[in-house]
This record gives C-alpha cells, structure tokens and sequence, in this order.
C-alpha cells in the first residue's frame, strides 16, 4: 500500500510556496496527487475532467492537420496531455510561471511522470503566460509574433477569481484582443473555470472575438457520494479574416 500522506516536493516561486503532494484516499483505494500554492489548491488528480474537456473542445472547433497548440498553465499536465492525444496537433508549447511544476514533470514525479517531456511534440517553457500575451513578440523567442491555432488557458481559477494580480488586465476587451495577434486566422482561446458558465464573462469575450461560446463540463464527486459538479470552458475564435 502507498503512503498516507507524502510530500514529494515544496519549493519557493516569485508568487509564492508550492507543493506537490501524494494522497492515499482510503475509501476510493487510490492515490491522489495534488499541486498547492500557500494553502490554496490548485489542482487534483481526481479532478481532471475540465482540464481534458478543455483541449477537447478547444481542438473540435478547429479543422485540418498541422495544428499548433499554446496552453497556459502546466499543473498536472492533463490538458497537455489531451492535447497531445490528438493526431492533429503537430506542436504544444506549455508556459508556466512556475518552475518547480517544470521539474516535477522532468523528474517524473507527476501521475503522467515523463510523457510529456518524452513527447517531440512538446515543449515545456518557463515564462509569465500574461506578460508574455501583453508583450510585442508572443509566446516563442526563437519565432517572434508566432501563431496559434489554439490558445487554451487553465491558470486562475476562474477570470475573475485569480491566482495573483499579474492576470488580472488579461480578462478584458484589451487583453482578450492582444491575445488574438498570437492566433491564427479563424483559431481559438479557450479558458477554463472552476465555476460553472457565466453569461457574463461570455458576453467579454464576445467584445473581442468574432464568436464566442460557453460549454459546461459537468461531472460526478466520488469524495460526495457522486454529488454532481458543474465547471466550465470558454471558447472565444479570432475571424478568418
């Protein structure tokens, strides 16, 4: 049997103490990985629906092979990872603020352990995913201004609940604009939440972009006897033209 409780790392960041922790839940007979900033909880692995629904419903509304794909946020690396599980996508870059998150991914002491550093396709870049979106030449030193396909976004918790200020002027019609000199002609943003769909948060991206879309992920709790929870995914697409 694993271990109750282990800490398998903690480390300092510019925006505070993180730490990846291994669970072993008693009553569902399994391990749980979790990610902490503080004493908040940024993310599970027993918890992952959204975080798949996210690169799913951002790369359906796409077309075509080839596709290049951004994500913002690393976390356990299940958005990546359902990135990734599409033969379309051609190439992921994941931008994280955090660099301990990096190196558990390169250590392999995440769930996934190494696949997705093991993976050519993808790319791991340590970068503020808001600076970087606000700045001139984009998400890739080597290819200023580059383009997108995809942008998807799972960083706060949801746009209006945020980790740290840094984020905060990415959530309006400026920021939701700037972003889109990252993406390809007729390619998406999407943003997760932890809440479920806002008509307002909506009706901002529909300042921005040329179409704009909520979808609700809609999943059972077994740690509340099945209890259903309601997140959700934001879709925003850039005009082709």
């Amino acid at each position: 049997m694993s271990k109750m409780f282990e800490e398998l790392d903690y480390a300092p960041t510019p925006i505070g103490a993180v730490s990846l922790r291994r669970r072993h839940l008693l009553a569902l007979k399994t391990d749980v990985f979790e990610i902490l900033l503080g004493e908040e909880h940024l993310m599970s692995s027993l918890f992952t629906a959204s975080e798949v629904a996210l690169a799913d419903l951002g790369l359906d509304a796409l077309s075509g092979d080839g596709l290049e794909v951004l994500v913002g946020g690393l976390g356990l690396g299940y958005t990546a990872q359902s990135v990734l599980a599409h033969d379309t996508v051609s190439s992921l870059t994941v931008v994280d603020l955090l660099e301990p998150v990096i190196r558990w991914h390169q250590e392999g002491l995440v769930p996934m352990q190494t696949e997705l550093v093991d993976d050519p396709r993808c790319q791991l870049v340590e970068g503020d995913f808001f600076a970087l979106s606000a700045s001139e030449d984009g998400f890739d030193a080597s290819r200023p201004k580059r383009q997108y396909d995809a942008i998807l976004i799972d960083i706060d918790h949801t746009p209006e609940r945020l980790l740290h200020s840094g984020s905060k002027g990415f959530y309006t019609q400026e920021g939701f604009t700037a972003v889109q000199r990252f993406l390809k002609p007729g390619g998406v943003v999407g943003l997760w939440s932890d809440e479920a769909p806002d008509a307002a948060i909506t009706a901002k991206l529909a300042e921005a972009f040329d179409e704009a879309w909520a979808e609700p992920v809609v999943f059972e709790n077994p740690l509340q006897d099945g209890r259903e929870v309601t997140q959700s995914v934001y879709l925003g697409r850039k005009a082709h033209s």
